[in-house]
């Protein structure tokens, strides 16, 4: 599947541009177009991500036969990661999808069908259906399993949890992982409550902050090396690091991460944002700018900015369909005061809120990974005061972290 063929057919956005350096000389195939590449953010210029580094693991996949955890953003350039490595003769055996599909194009929550690529007449194996962690079945023609999709950053963001059930399966079945890293859009700090485990679930399964500040391939050597897989086992890991990246690095994604994370910066706003999905309020479902806007009809009327959300292809039920929201749009806000985690917003629209006995949902817990944060804004408590609480153990997340960087970091 030619990534730019891929890509036009399944209306993605670039946002940006290449993923590696111009002079990287990439395999491609005859069905890719010829079009001009977009431009590459000067921050990014000089990167090159894991996959793009041939030399680094080719030699790991001679004689074995290989199962791909992908998505539509696992690009080498313009090529996609399928692509590549069929035109180097690598035995790959089977495609693993993960939520939103191998195509990128279903749902949040939508299940995931097993199926067939077309194109390379590949299996395609769901990792968000049935099961989430690959069988023995699943895997009984898989020696190595290659994990490159890009994340966000953000733990609740569900990659990163197929990406452990993936290592869980390996290092049960005797299965070597290989991740291809890339760039974290949100990777320039730390923020937020450290998951407790009695909320563990899909959405948050490891004791990180809601902003953890780690590449997959980082937060891959975190989770063999603390052990946090079933019975504390620990898979056969090789990362691939990105050449040139920073944590200081601002890195803008070629290709939209999922339906609803359509721009930049709906991905910067995204940590703050999506703590509202655990609440009576949208965050844009169903519009043209999901994660740039949020509203109610439980807010009141005279909030400068109202929508109606509307079913799309990536929100074919978005939360609030057809009523009127009353709330505030950031698209105008700067990229600058964008980035970063804040609760200003979920304060105000707790305070202004005509139904706070039905603000908050169960789903919050799930989301923020505490108890407490609910209670101290129930409380009436201000950021500052909550942020105190949360410090020790983010501290102590903190002083982990530096164990498994792979990158400079950020200042």
């Amino acid at each position: 599947m030619a990534s730019s063929i891929f890509c036009s057919l399944l209306g993605l956005t670039l946002f940006v541009g290449d993923c590696s350096p111009s002079t990287a000389r990439v395999p491609t195939r005859a069905t890719t177009p010829e079009t001009s590449a977009p431009t590459t953010p000067a921050a990014a210029a000089g990167l090159q991500m894991g996959a793009a580094q041939f030399g680094k693991y080719l030699p790991q996949l001679q004689g074995k036969r290989v199962g791909l955890v992908v998505n539509q953003t696992s690009l080498v350039g313009r090529t996609h990661l399928v692509d590549t490595l069929l035109s180097q003769g690598v035995q790959v055996k089977a495609i693993f999808a993960p939520e939103h599909g191998f195509r990128g194009e279903e749902a949040d929550g939508a299940t995931i069908k097993d199926g067939r690529d077309t194109r390379s007449g590949l299996p395609v194996k769901s990792l968000y259906g049935k099961s989430k962690k690959p069988s023995a079945d699943m895997l009984a023609d898989v020696d190595v399993l290659i994990f490159d999709i890009q994340d966000v950053g953000v733990r609740f963001y569900t990659f990163i949890s197929t990406m452990h059930y993936v290592m869980e399966a390996a290092a049960e079945q005797g299965k070597s992982v290989i991740v291809l890293d890339r760039p974290n859009p949100n990777g320039f700090y730390v923020d937020g409550p450290v998951l407790e485990p009695a909320h563990k679930s899909f959405v948050g399964m490891h004791p990180i902050p809601v902003v953890h500040g780690l590449t997959v391939g980082e937060l891959a050597q975190m989770i063999n090396g603390e052990k946090w897989l079933a019975g504390g086992r620990q898979c056969p890991l090789t990362v691939v690091p990105v050449a040139g990246y920073t944590h200081d690095t601002r890195y803008e994604l070629p290709v939209r991460p999922s339906p609803n994370l359509p721009n930049a910066h709906a991905v910067l706003l995204y940590p703050t944002i999506c703590l509202f999905e655990g609440t009576n309020v949208s965050v844009g479902r169903g519009t043209e700018a999901p994660f740039e806007m949020i509203g109610a009809p439980t807010q009141p009327a005279s909030r400068p900015f109202s929508f109606t959300p509307r079913p799309t292809t990536g929100s074919p039920q978005p939360p609030l369909n057809g009523q009127k929201c009353y709330g505030q749009d950031l698209r105008k806000l700067p990229m600058a005061e964008s980035g970063g985690f804040t609760l200003r917003y979920l304060i105000d629209f707790y305070k202004q809120s005509t139904a706070k006995d039905k603000f908050f949902g169960k789903y919050f817990e799930q989301l923020t990974g505490t108890n407490s944060l609910r209670e101290m804004v129930v409380a009436g408590k201000s950021e500052k005061e909550i942020r105190k609480a949360w410090e020790p153990k983010l501290s102590q997340y903190k002083a982990l972290r530096k164990k498994y960087l792979l990158y400079p970091d950020f200042k």
